[in-house]
């Protein structure tokens, strides 16, 4: 089955170092059992990590025991899609990969604001 991104194309890899999405694929592809909807590719920076950090996700802190490095700047990562759009509504949304985002996100997320923070 062909994923789709929010610009209708065929959804591409998001990253492969570090490994990210919900499936460890590299692609933010998501279905029914990814309950937090892991369909946005965003470039990590210091201030969203600081931000998820906040809001009880630390993804800078290594965690061994799950295989995770942590995540610096300039990362890119498979976020939530409720995530990202809290970070959007506090002024803190990091930059995303239109063509590695998932159709998904737009249950949650404006494409215009997508667009807006496009890499």
């Amino acid at each position: 089955m062909t994923m789709v991104n929010v610009l209708g194309g065929e959804l591409e890899p998001c990253s492969l170092q570090p490994l990210t999405g919900y499936y460890r694929t590299g692609s933010c592809e998501t279905r029914g059992d990814d309950i937090g909807v892991h369909a946005v590719c965003a470039e990590m920076t210091e201030e969203f990590l600081e931000f998820s950090k906040s809001r009880g996700n630390d993804l800078s802190t290594p965690m061994p025991l799950y295989g995770f490095e942590g995540l610096a700047p300039g990362d890119c990562w498979c976020l939530c899609a409720s995530r990202w759009q809290e970070a959007f509504e506090a002024g803190m949304a990091p930059r995303v990969r239109l063509e590695s985002t998932s159709v998904a996100a737009l249950e949650w997320i404006n494409l215009d604001d997508l667009k807006k923070h496009a890499l």
